[in-house]
């Protein structure tokens, strides 16, 4: 190659960096202006089993998140056994907590973006909280569930209801990947299955840690309240 024709390619390559530079900044900025709900999607698509989640709206219809208040002072008789009342998609019907972590949660049941911003959800193909079988709620990692790998077994978790309180023992500490099933299934015993992602700096993992927790005791409410 001749000096001249170097020359030109020197001067080629110095006039189309800049351009390319401009392009590559250009994506970059777009991949940061997604909506903050898109990402959230995103990466709850990556965070939570897609087995779990059953969301039966789309963006056309909209969800209905029913925020209702969960009784907190109940003085009424109470029964060992009961009826549970089975909440609708989207509604909070309990409320999850635990002295070890000043844990204080919402939970909803069903599953979609937009109830994990809200609060923890119950997969709604697993038992209702007071019903035989495994009860399974998930949430966030960087929200509601933040301190949930800092519970130890012994420790007492606490749903409360419309319906009544359920007082849980942590029994078992889990680590387990999104190809792993055998804690999210139905089972024969009574528990509580509590689950996040497992904290990661890249923000994206196939690691799940949570606890299993048996049922220590059910107080059913046997009075409607304010009577």
């Amino acid at each position: 190659m001749s000096k001249k024709e170097s020359s030109g390619s020197q001067l080629l390559l110095h006039i189309a960096t800049p351009f390319v530079v401009l392009l590559l900044s250009a994506a970059v900025t777009a991949v940061l202006m997604i909506k903050p709900s898109d990402k959230l999607k995103v990466y709850l698509n990556l965070a939570f089993m897609d087995s779990l989640k059953s969301d039966p709206y789309s963006d056309d219809t909209g969800l209905v998140i029913r925020d209702n208040d969960i009784i907190d002072d109940y003085t009424g008789s109470t029964s060992e056994t009961g009826e549970v009342i089975r909440p609708k998609f989207g509604e909070k019907f309990a409320e999850i907590s635990s002295e070890r972590l000043s844990l204080d949660v919402p939970v909803y049941w069903g599953s979609t973006a937009e109830l994990f911003e809200a609060g923890a959800c119950q997969a709604n193909n697993s038992a209702i909280i007071g019903t035989e079988g495994n009860a399974v709620i998930s949430a966030h990692v960087d929200t509601f569930f933040a301190e949930l790998d800092q519970l130890k077994e012994e420790d007492m978790v606490t749903v409360k209801t419309n319906y009544g309180v359920f007082e849980y023992k942590v029994k078992e500490l889990i680590t387990f990947d999104t190809n792993t099933k055998k804690y999210i299934t139905p089972t024969e015993d009574t528990r509580l299955t509590l689950y996040t992602c497992k904290k990661d700096l890249l923000g994206n993992t196939d690691q799940r840690i949570g606890v299993i927790c048996e049922l220590v005791s059910s107080s059913f409410y046997t009075e409607e309240e304010g009577k």
